[in-house]
């Protein structure tokens, strides 16, 4: 049986959560995934990563297939865009969404520099959503929505209730939202988000206020070396080396964050 409906029928049979619809990856779309990810079409930089991020784990996870409409919320340099764009090019659709569009889009102008390589990036959709701009596409239009360490960004201005209820605003009922984020410890003192890390308990909570629920947990993306007490926050460690050269193989020995990886659902009716 799939280890993630294994484990959500164990969390059922707790009777923690109403029974959720699970949209499993398929083998099709894991084969995509990974010819995606081994493009040559990828950043070398970004390719390096892949270790510490864990990509085709945490979309398999999410329950990703290449026919669904995936809006991605803050891209930033378009990371995931990479392989995103091209898996739902063909049978889905794929929408980022930047805060600082049109001119300063980092992600649009990567699409633009992929696209000019690869026909399947000229589908890819990229639009602005900010807290005063909160509805890039129609209301229920997508399968799924994703968005990777921007909870502490949403926290910093106090706009994490607005961009949650735009999140779930734009799902589909029966929708997925697919959460990565640092995770502070659990006694933390809440800085709003001013170290990059958020406690997997608030986030819950954030998105639960919003009318999500929970579905599932997974500790893919997590480090136990990440002691969570650097002097310039998350950023000290890689791939930023917030303090440059001091301390920095320490650093590079511990790694890229601890990180909580969720799966919500906005409820069906």
């Amino acid at each position: 049986m799939h280890i993630q409906k294994r484990l959500c029928l164990a969390v059922l049979a707790a009777g923690l959560l109403s029974a959720p619809v699970f949209a499993a990856t398929d083998a099709a779309t894991e084969a995509s995934l990974k010819a995606a990810l081994a493009s040559k079409d990828r950043a070398p930089a970004n390719a390096a990563r892949d270790p510490a991020r864990h990509p085709l784990e945490t979309l398999k996870f999410f329950g990703l297939k290449n026919d669904m409409a995936v809006l991605e919320v803050w891209p930033g340099g378009g990371w995931w865009t990479e392989f995103l764009a091209p898996v739902l090019a063909e049978k889905g659709r794929y929408v980022g969404a930047d805060p600082s569009m049109p001119d300063k889009s980092s992600t649009a102008k990567r699409v633009k520099e992929l696209a000019a390589k690869n026909p399947a990036f000229a589908k890819a959709e990229i639009v602005e959503m900010s807290a005063t701009k909160t509805n890039p596409v129609p209301a229920g239009s997508m399968d799924m929505v994703l968005t990777f360490r921007n909870i502490h960004n949403w926290m910093s201005d106090g706009k994490e209730k607005v961009m949650f209820d735009a999140m779930f605003t734009a799902l589909k009922p029966g929708g997925y939202l697919g959460i990565e984020e640092h995770r502070a410890k659990a006694g933390a003192a809440d800085d709003k988000g001013g170290s990059g890390y958020v406690k997997e308990d608030a986030a819950i909570k954030m998105a639960e206020a919003s009318g999500f629920k929970l579905v599932s947990k997974s500790e893919i993306n997590a480090n136990p070396k990440d002691t969570k007490d650097y002097p310039k926050g998350v950023w000290t460690l890689p791939p930023n080396y917030a303090e440059g050269d001091k301390d920095r193989a320490k650093y590079q020995a511990i790694g890229e964050s601890d990180r909580f990886t969720l799966l919500f659902q906005k409820p069906a009716r």
